[in-house]
């Protein structure tokens, strides 16, 4: 049978057919309709879960989950139903760990997308506090602020910041040790002595 997007429609929430008809249908939907999914469910994985050795475990169990599922009806969404058999499977195992990690419980943008709404006073305190670190900056050397936003706002490490820059990484921590007493000093009044070597 040729799939047009007719069939693809027709095929959302119906149930599959009994016995080995079944085991066919859902193995077909699986591959077509959740294996491209793979990569995303990774990506969540590896965000989610800290022993990276569990991982392909864990991506094992969640499949066998969305074929049984899929046995009885087929999602009408694979891909959130994907991510959320994938949640669901992790909140146990942290439950039966007893260990719930709080990054794993705020990831819920791949299933949802609320938009939290701060109050204007909030807002305009956070822009303030963003305005005068980017002023700070702006007054760092041009290479000291080169090394801290490489460092602090890519998170890159001191290796790798040495290797771009071509310079060692004691010479990438004293521009950071340097760069955030002066920051320091420009964002919050604290009196440092920058002329002391880092």
């Amino acid at each position: 049978m040729v799939e047009t997007p007719d069939t693809d429609r027709a095929e959302k929430g119906r149930k599959p057919q009994k016995g080995l008809a079944a085991m066919k249908d859902v193995r077909a939907w699986f591959i077509r309709e959740v294996l491209p999914f793979e990569p995303v469910l990774m990506a969540y994985l590896r965000r989610n879960w800290r022993r990276r050795e569990d991982i392909p475990d864990l991506r094992n169990d969640i499949y066998v989950s969305i074929f049984e599922s899929a046995l009885k009806q087929f999602p009408d969404n694979p891909r959130q139903f994907v991510i959320s058999t994938a949640r669901n499977l992790l909140i146990d195992r942290f439950r039966r760990e007893h260990v719930v990690p709080i990054e794993a419980m705020a990831d819920l943008d791949a299933l949802e997308s609320a938009v939290e709404t701060a109050d204007p006073e909030r807002t305009l305190a956070a822009r303030d506090e963003l305005r005068r670190l980017q002023q700070a900056l702006d007054e760092l050397p041009p290479r000291t602020r080169e090394v801290i936003v490489m460092r602090r706002v890519e998170g890159l490490s001191r290796v790798q910041i040495a290797a771009r820059l071509g310079i060692s990484e004691e010479t990438i921590s004293a521009y950071v040790t340097s760069g955030m007493r002066t920051l320091t000093e420009l964002f919050f009044g604290e009196s440092t002595d920058f002329r002391r070597k880092p």
